[in-house]
């Protein structure tokens, strides 16, 4: 089955849609009874599943990663492929179910708890662990094996926060927007659920996954951060403006001008090289 069509700038040609009918048939062919798959399309990039009927949408709209003619993450096998990217695609993930990811990127995030506990199992010596590390461990794995409500079986906790919190960055929902749809999701659900209120609540259970971010006050102009050796100024020693707003007196907590927020390198390239997904790729 020829390609060429991944490359065809024109998304309105005939090559191309049968293209991309080709690629939707040999997907569902392939990933039999999944409902939703991996997006091949340039914003997706392959990192975001889709509903099957979007993923032919999107390829229209966007148009398709052109070097992604080994289609090995929809369960090509490599034979087909030519002996030169043999080497660079020789895992085929599955479709997998979304709890079962979750405990994946649990165990990413805490490799070392993980070990500890399959070797408790198997009856070998566990490795000494500070309480206060195994701590959030604890809680996301309740989190992830709780259901979100009595019954539920497609859901637990922690997956459902992440699916929504998923969506809210994709579609760029505000804070506001998605604490309305949030009490609405949760009143319509029964009454015993574990839903948290609000984006607040939710955000505290994934902050235990670690790689969050540091606040760092920044002069309203620019001019400088209140950071180490300026980290106890109020104001700005190039321009003088203050480093808070104007705000009752009656507040005891100021609000700054305006805020960074910095995302540290050095746990992302660990968590990459920890994660069984792309260590192999980061060596």
């Amino acid at each position: 089955m020829s390609r060429r069509w991944i490359q065809n700038s024109n998304r309105c040609a005939d090559e191309y849609l049968d293209g991309i009918e080709d690629f939707i048939e040999f997907a569902c062919r392939h990933n039999s009874g999944a409902t939703r798959i991996r997006c091949p399309c340039r914003r997706c990039n392959n990192m975001l599943w889709e509903a099957i009927e979007n993923v032919g949408f999107h390829l229209v709209r966007n148009g398709m990663i052109e070097t992604y003619s080994i289609w090995n993450l929809h369960r090509e096998q490599l034979d087909h492929a030519s002996s030169s990217n043999a080497t660079r695609m020789d895992n085929v993930e599955p479709i997998v179910d979304p709890n079962d990811q979750v405990m994946d990127i649990i165990q990413d995030a805490f490799p070392f708890a993980s070990t500890n506990i399959n070797h408790e199992r198997e009856d070998d010596v566990p490795t000494p662990i500070d309480s206060a590390e195994f701590e959030p461990y604890e809680k996301l794995l309740k989190n992830a094996n709780q259901e979100l409500y009595p019954g539920c079986e497609s859901f637990s906790v922690l997956t459902a926060i992440l699916e929504l919190m998923h969506g809210k960055i994709k579609y760029r929902m505000l804070n506001l927007c998605f604490d309305y749809f949030l009490g609405i999701f949760k009143r319509m659900l029964p009454t015993d659920n574990c839903l948290p209120k609000d984006h607040k609540h939710a955000q505290k259970v994934l902050n235990d996954l670690g790689l969050g971010y540091e606040k760092i006050h920044a002069c309203k102009n620019n001019c400088m951060l209140f950071y180490k050796e300026h980290e106890t100024l109020d104001t700005c020693p190039i321009c003088n403006e203050s480093r808070f707003k104007m705000t009752s007196q009656n507040r005891t907590t100021k609000i700054p001008q305006k805020v960074m927020r910095y995302l540290p390198l050095k746990s992302r390239l660990q968590r990459l090289y920890m994660s069984t997904h792309t260590a192999i790729d980061m060596r």
